[in-house]
């Protein structure tokens, strides 16, 4: 599915992107505040710096600042994962790196990550299928980095295991962000990446 071309009245590319940076930061904030619908446009533009009238120089409406938010959020957290992750290692500890830095990720971006899965359901549904693939997509990496340590002999999973088993790490990383008033109580990030794990391995015939 391509993405969403979000209207702009301006012309210049490298404004138009700082600007909607702007409005991102100041979107994540104030929807983690107040939610989406309680978020007023005046709010987001005077928080992004600048007023009503030329925010809406760079968006056409306020649903479009929602999806540029969950489009930016998917954005740096693949580019983060990948920019982390190490494919020269061998398969074992690959898989425990690549689960690491999942984690790790959504630690760093915890509250955008929040914000996003708490305020998409408000966005059209054009614009929502377009970022649930982009989820997808990233549970697709994960899905194939699982069937390549199959392949290498470190994992003994069925494919229907194999997808089953990306989705579950894919859920892993976002509880730690969305449990993270419980599980922060009683564990560090290092020690609840130890025990996911040690749980996602229990199951197979991989050596911890």
């Amino acid at each position: 599915m391509d993405k969403k071309q979000v209207p702009a009245m301006v012309k210049d590319e490298q404004l138009i992107q700082k600007r909607r940076d702007q409005m991102v930061r100041s979107a994540v904030k104030l929807f983690q505040e107040k939610g989406f619908h309680r978020t007023t446009t005046r709010e987001i533009a005077r928080s992004s710096g600048f007023s009503v009238g030329t925010l809406y120089e760079y968006i056409g409406a306020k649903e479009d600042i929602l999806y540029l938010v969950c489009d930016a959020v998917y954005d740096e957290v693949t580019v983060r994962f990948n920019r982390l992750l190490d494919q020269s290692l061998p398969a074992a500890e690959r898989f425990r790196h690549m689960v690491t830095v999942l984690f790790q990720v959504m630690d760093e971006m915890q509250d955008e990550v929040l914000v996003m899965y708490q305020e998409a359901k408000s966005l059209p549904k054009e614009s929502l299928r377009y970022v649930l693939k982009k989820d997808e997509s990233m549970t697709a990496d994960i899905r194939k980095m699982i069937h390549e340590c199959r392949d290498e002999g470190f994992l003994h999973v069925s494919d229907e295991y194999a997808h089953f088993m990306a989705e579950n790490i894919t859920v892993k990383g976002h509880m730690w962000t969305f449990r993270r008033w419980a599980l922060r109580k009683h564990y560090t990030l290092e020690e609840y990446t130890r025990l996911q794990l040690d749980m996602l391995l229990s199951k197979t015939d991989a050596k911890i």
